[in-house]
């Protein structure tokens, strides 16, 4: 279980930090809710913990994953074939998982879509929240270098 403190990443919300973990009533039944501190949005929220077990929050990844997810960003192929709005609908659901490699995959195949065309509204939207989700969870990170941060910019 997750500990008050302790830095989390919540998919579709990016890093976040457990402030307190609070008993409330919920549908007359008392249930333990965790108070979590977005970092990226600057927002609070309170999440009961059946609903928190079952929504893909989990801790912030490691430096031993990074260079996996630095390859993946770098050298990974992109799909630019697929119609915008089939192609929003799979970029969302790699988001939802709230795995940092789906979130690195989604911001390379925007940035890479950006650079041959503009990009519409929604992929727009989408890029700048995936980036700023992966940049919250990277800055997290213990011994990432500045170097390493910049490569996904």
């Amino acid at each position: 279980m997750f500990q008050i403190g302790e830095n989390i990443i919540y998919p579709m919300y990016g890093a976040g930090i457990i402030k307190a973990i609070e008993q409330k009533e919920i549908k007359g039944q008392p249930q333990a809710c965790y108070v979590i501190h977005l970092t990226a949005s600057n927002m609070q929220l309170t999440v009961p913990e059946t609903k928190f077990l079952s929504s893909n929050i989990r801790s912030v990844t490691d430096i031993t994953e990074l260079q996996h997810i630095i390859d993946i960003f770098q050298h990974g192929e992109s799909d630019s074939s697929l119609p915008w709005k089939q192609r929003y609908t799979v970029n969302t659901d790699k988001v939802k998982t709230g795995k940092i490699q789906e979130c690195a995959e989604v911001v390379r195949d925007l940035m890479r879509l950006k650079e041959d065309k503009a990009l519409n509204t929604s992929e727009k939207a989408m890029l700048n929240n995936t980036h700023k989700f992966l940049l919250s969870e990277l800055n997290l990170i213990k011994g990432i270098t500045e170097t390493e941060i910049n490569i996904f910019s």
